[in-house]
């Protein structure tokens, strides 16, 4: 491949991501903001937000846990936010002692509580172990919020605010889904800093 070849793939992708991130704001305006508003809700009455995600999702997740305790753009009180990715130790021995699809569920079991809000992201939202989460979270009363590509996938069916990226392809779906992060990020802060 040469210079120019790579330039032209490398202008294509460029290209889809903008046209995909319209389309996503468009498709998703009003669930992005109520989904803004919901984990802002949760923060003020005392509840946490969880989240969990795999392979790149869990970093997604990890970043807006990230984004929610630290700060985004305002120094803030810390926002008592968790990525269920995290911890390797619960991940590798609840992978081993029940099965690779319980490592979600079984942390939100023990730290999830009734009007929390649990952040589901796949790309696909056919994920066994992120659906598995959600369907434990709905049991135990947590909202949940699910970041998914085209269609929703399974997951879709057991989701209170779905935000879908109208796309099948993996790295464009995670591109938005972090730009969907930010956005909700910002919105909670400024919702929080009134």
């Amino acid at each position: 491949m040469d210079f120019g070849e790579m330039k032209a793939l490398a202008e294509k992708d460029f290209s889809e991501g903008y046209e995909l991130r319209e389309f996503t704001w468009v498709l998703n305006a009003e669930r992005i903001v109520l989904a803004a508003v919901e984990i802002a809700n949760a923060l003020r009455n005392g509840k946490k937000v969880l989240l969990c995600g795999n392979g790149g999702s869990a970093a997604d997740a990890q970043h807006i846990a990230a984004e929610l305790l630290g700060k985004f753009l305002k120094t803030r009180k810390a926002l008592p936010a968790i990525s269920l990715s995290t911890n390797t130790s619960v991940i590798t021995a609840v992978g081993n002692d029940f099965n690779f699809e319980e490592i979600f569920a079984r942390q939100v079991e023990g730290l999830g509580a009734a009007g929390d809000v649990l952040i589901c992201i796949s790309t696909s939202g056919n994920s066994p172990n992120v659906i598995k989460a959600a369907q434990k979270g709905k049991e135990k009363e947590l909202k949940i919020i699910s970041l998914t590509g085209k269609g929703g996938g399974k997951l879709g069916e057991v989701t209170d605010i779905l935000i879908e990226v109208p796309s099948t392809s993996t790295p464009r779906i995670q591109e938005m889904h972090i730009v969907v992060g930010h956005v909700v990020c910002h919105l909670v802060e400024e919702m929080l800093s009134q």
